[in-house]
């Protein structure tokens, strides 16, 4: 019995975050799913992919993330319920395991899988099979964490908690990807934020004198993605990973033998489905994936007799990124198609070989969507407005706008 009693103290841990402070793990079972394999890989999957390239302190996980949004909602929920808002202990650990595994279906170097690996099948949506997966290990304790996860729980504000356009996921990613990298025009005042959190008429909002707050969070929101998130060097790092997998995969499915983990082959020489996911065999497999397996792969595949793939490899990583231009207006094709006849002509390869090394896109940043879960300010006097409407900041309506840049991306030899 001692044994048994020393064990369950043992697990009401404190962790020292850089960004937060001390961290505390408020229940056992968060503590046993820290543990889990599933939630240990994030220590090994990056917050910000390659952003690192461009702002080397930007070295932060996944784990670290979702250790500082469980911190951030007890932080609310500690708000909530000095408000008097009835928030009952089963609940208050179901939202708070529902935001510590919000992230647990992230792949490797994040969004990059998302369009090449795994087609189709975005994170979310594998977070809540492997959050299923853990209930039976569990036996059923996170049947309500699960419901609060989907949006199916019968009080929405602890949804909105996990997943809105206020929710603690992005306060805090917004604070530690603005420490992680030193860009400071990402800094909220996410304290205040917390503190002028209430619920009304079931729904999460942020009562009047937070305004200002939340006007800042939008505007830091905006400078981050164009600043740190889509910086044209770090989209050209991104943008390289979704070749090289594509380029792999290409080669994989033709039958030639590549490096590669085992985990990493078996999702190059297959195409999955989400269905598939449901697969035992699928989702472990795809939960032992980690930056690690493709970042050596990419070490190895430098040396691959493939000329379209080993030149993409020594691009990534000895930091040789292609040459970027960002344009307000789609790039136009006569352009795009100079560019791939001189890079077929310079490396002496095929059309289909040069599109790898010559390519574009576009990309889009909206910091606000009026139109969806949108943020409510709750007035002395009862009424509710939407932010946009709430603020006297012109910035504020246009922030709603959506900003589209074309890019295009070409070796630097070609400059």
């Amino acid at each position: 019995m001692k044994s048994q009693i020393r064990l369950q103290v043992n697990k009401k841990k404190i962790i020292n975050d850089p960004v937060h402070g001390f961290i505390n793990i408020p229940f056992n079972l968060i503590f046993d799913l820290m543990e889990h394999p599933y939630f240990q890989r994030l220590r090994h999957i990056s917050q910000l992919g390659l952003s690192s390239y461009v702002y080397p302190g930007a070295v932060h996980s996944r784990f670290h993330h979702a250790l500082g949004a469980m911190h951030l909602m007890r932080r609310a929920l500690g708000t909530l319920n000095s408000k008097g808002v009835l928030v009952f202990e089963e609940e208050e650990r179901a939202v708070t395991m529902a935001i510590l595994l919000h992230d647990v279906g992230h792949g490797p170097f994040s969004h990059a899988l998302e369009h090449t690996l795994v087609k189709n099948v975005d994170h979310e949506a594998i977070s809540l099979l492997i959050m299923e997966k853990l209930n039976q290990q569990f036996d059923g304790q996170l049947s309500m964490a699960i419901d609060i996860f989907k949006g199916t729980y019968h009080k929405k504000y602890l949804h909105q908690l996990v997943s809105s356009q206020l929710d603690m996921d992005r306060l805090d990613y917004l604070s530690r990807d603005s420490f992680f990298t030193g860009v400071h025009e990402g800094v909220i005042g996410y304290d205040r934020i917390i503190k002028m959190l209430n619920v009304f008429e079931d729904e999460l909002v942020v009562e009047e004198k937070g305004v200002y707050s939340i006007e800042k969070f939008l505007i830091s929101r905006r400078l981050m993605y164009w600043q740190v998130y889509l910086h044209k060097a770090v989209l050209g790092a991104e943008m390289l990973l979704v070749q090289i997998l594509e380029r792999a995969k290409e080669l994989a499915l033709a039958g030639k033998e590549l490096f590669a983990t085992p985990a990493l082959a078996f999702f190059l020489k297959n195409k999955f489905t989400l269905e598939d996911f449901k697969q035992e065999e699928v989702l472990n497999t795809y939960t032992a994936l980690d930056d690690h397996d493709l970042f050596s792969a990419f070490k190895v595949w430098q040396n691959c007799d493939d000329f379209v793939l080993s030149y993409l490899c020594k691009m990534v990583v000895n930091r040789q990124l292609p040459n970027v231009v960002l344009e307000k207006e789609s790039i136009e094709e006569n352009k795009i198609e100079r560019l791939t006849e001189k890079v077929k002509q310079k490396f002496s390869i095929s059309t289909q070989e040069a599109n790898y090394l010559v390519f574009s896109g576009s990309t889009s940043n909206r910091a606000y969507t009026p139109d969806a879960e949108n943020i409510k300010i709750l007035f002395k006097n009862g009424d509710l407005l939407d932010v946009t409407q709430a603020s006297d900041h012109l910035n504020i309506q246009q922030l709603s706008t959506p900003v589209v840049k074309y890019y295009l991306c070409y070796p630097k030899e070609l400059r």
